[in-house]
């Protein structure tokens, strides 16, 4: 079965094929994102594009893409396709594709008359390097291949322009050429497994335009340097294979290694597996340790989202040595920051309030999936640390009140994943008791207590743990629940925010939770009615005269809209667990049911992943970063918790 498979009769119309992008990672922070026909739409486009480290902690484009000409008879076809202007096209190569297809690696077919020609590219793991496998599948006469690489070597969120600075010079390497053309940046080495001929011919290529960036109010033209072609000849039957990487690399070993990458790859033959393969994609590997990235194709690591990925994008897919892996990186890295100060460089925003309270969370997966026993024999200890921390207050902006609630302060900054901002400063400044934070709160220490319940020595841990947990939960009615059947979002001293917003759904959807079971049903049906799409929960209700559904326009314009109505799939992920809390088995169906628009997500945007967010309103339309982890994570660890519960619902009628 093909499931990303696109033919000619949508890859020729652009207005339907532009907006499709696809992905490759190289699980060290290097990657490759482009339209399926192969035209750059955002600036963050590349078919290189790394991180440099010794530069900053940015990604870099270095090769933006690689146009291919056929030649026969002397007529040149030119296959690469880029924008100019407002519908202005050229050189039109998408009119020769004949098939596109994502389900292990991705595979343009070309037909150019009698020349059909299939392309196959594969990402390196570990490795600033990608390959691309060119295979002249027939041909009626000698054919000629041209490739011209236009650089770069820019920050990933900037443009390039024409200027006199850059270094022209190209130096010979096997089977190709090497250049490097500003200061700082490594050598790009392009290289082929056959003898090819080089050609120098530079030219600025003026005036390309990326219609995302345009979009959304932000510069989108530039100019890109083309310092000449390679040309060689390829017989019927012959495949070629082109090399782009950082470091010089021995044509002969083409071949194995880009077989030997391909053998790892999971075929993208169903909606778990899109997403499985989208998962490990995030993992990010250094010298520090292992790390999810928070999404493509312009974010780093980020606490939060990191723990909110976490079960999902390694427990969910069998992966639970990268589950300790990630784990035991994150939190050597906050108990140094709570015990020195000192922040990581590589794990942004550690320093937020909640960032312990969702590593509690992510941990109590594990004991989830792998049993009580084994999580305490694991992070038993650590789960005893964190707790501690946050009872006496040695985590910074988070406070425990008489009431055994937490209050934080995020007047003057974000603290919470609602963090738009304006100048420094939150367009929702949510202080004091937030409903999310409180909610977590008792998890931990319920999940705590469970931990090491009945274990000798252990007594009195677990005494207060009870203690400080029944001590909590009737506050937490008192502050969140009211009368109209929702939990307050946030409440700060006298003022309580009155906006429906889908924190609620954390508190409904933990394992242990302040709320009975018919209160988790009367929480969950108000989030139903008003914030449940087919892509995730929206941000607020359509009800409230601030909704704004739609992430678009200008930057202050789409900052003042992120948290104002667009939905986030990952919050799907505690509606889920809610829902089976409330009505146990017999909530599969209408879960499954709501899985589907994800599914139907897997052939639109970022082909085979989840976008950031989604229009609150129909069509529901993908926006933001084009791939995001813990939207994967979510789903992925929904998918899961629905395969164990229908096995569960198998066994039950088997036994009647």
């Amino acid at each position: 079965m093909s499931y990303l498979k696109f033919d000619k009769n949508l890859m020729i119309n652009l207005e339907q094929s532009l907006p499709k992008e696809m992905l490759r990672t190289n699980k060290s922070g290097a990657y490759h994102c482009t339209t399926i026909v192969g035209c750059n739409t955002r600036k963050q486009h590349g078919l290189l594009v790394i991180p440099i480290p010794e530069m900053d902690d940015k990604a870099h484009v270095l090769l933006s893409s690689l146009d291919e000409t056929v030649i026969q008879h002397g007529a040149p076809f030119n296959l690469g396709l880029h924008q100019y202007g407002e519908g202005v096209f050229s050189p039109n190569g998408h009119k020769y594709i004949r098939e596109f297809n994502c389900d292990n690696v991705p595979s343009v077919l070309y037909r150019v008359g009698g020349v059909i020609l299939k392309k196959k590219k594969v990402f390196i793991s570990h490795e600033n390097r990608i390959l691309i496998k060119y295979t002249l599948l027939d041909a009626h006469s000698p054919t000629t291949l041209q490739f011209r690489p236009f650089l770069a070597f820019r920050n990933a969120n900037d443009l390039c322009m024409e200027n006199g600075s850059i270094n022209k010079e190209m130096q010979r390497a096997a089977g190709g050429m090497s250049c490097c053309l500003y200061p700082g940046y490594p050598r790009l080495f392009m290289q082929f497994n056959k003898k090819a001929k080089w050609v120098d011919d530079g030219h600025w290529y003026n005036g390309i335009e990326y219609y995302k960036d345009r979009d959304r109010g932000i510069p989108y033209k530039e100019d890109l340097w083309v310092p000449g072609y390679f040309e060689l000849p390829i017989k019927k039957g012959e495949s070629i294979i082109f090399s782009a990487a950082t470091f010089e690399c021995d044509p002969t070993d083409f071949e194995t290694i880009y077989e030997g990458e391909i053998a790892t790859r999971t075929n993208r033959t169903s909606f778990y597996n899109c997403l499985k393969n989208s998962a490990k994609q995030f993992y990010l590997k250094n010298d520090k340790g292992m790390y999810i990235m928070a999404g493509y194709p312009w974010y780093n690591v980020r606490g939060r989202d990191e723990l909110i990925a976490l079960p999902g994008c390694t427990l969910a897919i069998d992966h639970q040595q990268d589950f300790e892996a990630i784990a035991d990186t994150f939190i050597n890295a906050l108990e140094r920051y709570l015990l020195t100060g000192e922040k990581d460089s590589t794990i942004h925003e550690i320093d937020l309030p909640d960032i312990p309270l969702w590593l509690l969370w992510a941990l109590q997966q594990y004991r989830r999936r792998l049993g009580v026993e084994k999580c305490r024999e694991r992070y038993g200890e650590v789960v005893a640390r964190l707790v501690d921390a946050v009872n006496t207050g040695k985590v910074p902006n988070l406070f425990r009140d008489e009431n055994g609630l937490l209050t934080t302060d995020g007047h003057d900054k974000p603290v919470s994943w609602l963090s738009a901002s304006i100048q420094g400063r939150p367009i929702i400044p949510r202080s004091g008791y937030l409903v999310e934070f409180n909610a977590l709160w008792y998890n931990a220490v319920k999940f705590a207590e469970e931990l090491f319940t009945g274990v000798p020595g252990k007594e009195d841990f677990t005494s207060a743990m009870h203690e400080l947990a029944e001590g909590m939960k009737q506050p937490f009615l008192d502050v969140f629940l009211n009368e109209a059947g929702y939990l307050y979002d946030y409440v700060d001293g006298a003022y309580t925010d009155l906006n429906v917003r889908p924190n609620m759904a954390v508190a409904a959807g933990l394992d242990f939770s302040p709320l009975s079971r018919r209160q988790r049903k009367i929480v969950l049906d108000f989030v139903t009615r008003e914030l449940l799409t087919p892509k995730g929960l929206r941000s607020l209700t359509p009800k409230s005269g601030g909704y704004h559904p739609q992430y678009v326009g200008g930057p202050l314009e789409r900052e003042y809209a992120v948290h104002q109505g667009p939905a986030r799939p990952w919050l799907f992920g505690f509606y889920a667990d809610a829902y089976f809390k409330v009505f146990g088995l017999t909530g599969l169906g209408f879960i499954e049911r709501q899985l589907i628009g994800y599914e139907d997500e897997m052939a639109e945007g970022c082909i085979g992943s989840l976008s950031e967010l989604y229009d609150g309103n129909p069509p529901y339309t993908g926006r933001g970063a084009v791939s995001t982890a813990k939207n994967v994570g979510e789903i992925l660890r929904t998918l899961y918790n629905v395969k164990q519960l229908n096995k569960q619902l198998l066994a039950e009628e088997q036994s009647n």
